[in-house]
């Protein structure tokens, strides 16, 4: 089927009464099923900002753990912008893709420059490590604008549902998501759907493929660099015969891993060890 064929099938799913019945269907369970998470008892887009970029291929559960610690590590946008990099980077241990860590620390920066958090996607896009889908989801969870926006919880309720296909194009799923959203309620609706998608929806229920699948974590690349810089914040500074001791990698292979953690600022090489940056 064409991709012309595949849109004009999908429209025709989109009548009124469905999409009416499909909001009070994912509302009425969500009256009785939501999640409670510590990031939305708040508006303030600071806050929603940590939450989003935490939540960026991470579990809930492990942000659940890191997001009120990070909140009261760095209460403002002002503390975070003026933080050591080194304190930052102990905080967020454990989360993984420590590169966040640092994009959120210059988003704020750039951010206190300007005044405040914005308010429009272009703007909010330009900021270091925020994305299409990351600056949708701060508009909707902080200021409650109109928009949707597709994670893969609510693509795979679009699949379910029938409004989509696994060969729906990501670009394409955005503008179908629009068509079911009712004006007024984007915060609450988001959150239903993803609360919906995690509990009743989920990848091992549905068998529904993702559109990008993550790369095994056991001893990946990112799996060293995550050792790598969790014996740094736990023990400071380290050489790199400890650093070879620790992770077992041939020394050719730990030398060009310690290059890219130095070219992404996640390390800095002292004389004779490694360490956090400042």
């Amino acid at each position: 089927m064409s991709r012309k064929a595949v849109a004009r099938e999908e429209e025709k799913n989109y009548t009124k009464r469905k999409v009416k019945a499909f909001q009070e269907k994912i509302f009425q369970w969500w009256e009785i099923n939501r999640r409670i998470l510590p990031w939305r008892t708040t508006t303030d887009p600071y806050q929603i900002m940590v939450s989003e970029v935490m939540l960026q291929q991470t579990q809930v559960s492990r942000v659940i753990i890191k997001f009120e610690e990070f909140i009261k590590a760095f209460p403002t946008l002002q503390s975070l912008a003026n933080a050591k990099k080194s304190d930052l980077l102990r905080v967020w241990s454990g989360l993984g893709y420590n590169r966040r860590a640092l994009w959120l620390q210059e988003a704020a920066q750039e951010i206190v420059k300007k005044g405040s958090i914005p308010s429009e996607i272009e703007e909010l896009e330009a900021l270091k490590g925020i994305g299409p889908y990351t600056a949708r989801a701060i508009l909707i969870f902080a200021f409650n604008k109109d928009l949707a926006t597709v994670d893969t919880n609510i693509r795979r309720i679009l699949i379910s549902e029938g409004f989509a296909t696994e060969e729906t194009p990501e670009s394409n799923l955005f503008l179908l998501a629009e068509k079911l959203l009712p004006k007024g309620r984007s915060r609450d609706w988001h959150n239903a759907l993803m609360d919906y998608g995690a509990r009743v929806l989920s990848a091992a229920k549905t068998k529904i493929r993702p559109l990008t699948r993550q790369t095994t974590y056991n001893k990946s690349q990112r799996y060293f660099r995550g050792q790598i810089l969790k014996y740094l914040v736990k023990h400071s500074k380290a050489t790199i015969q400890q650093l070879q001791e620790k992770t077992a990698l041939p020394e050719k292979d730990l030398h060009m891993l310690m290059e890219k953690l130095a070219k992404d600022g996640l390390i800095i090489k002292r004389k004779n060890h490694y360490a956090l940056p400042d």
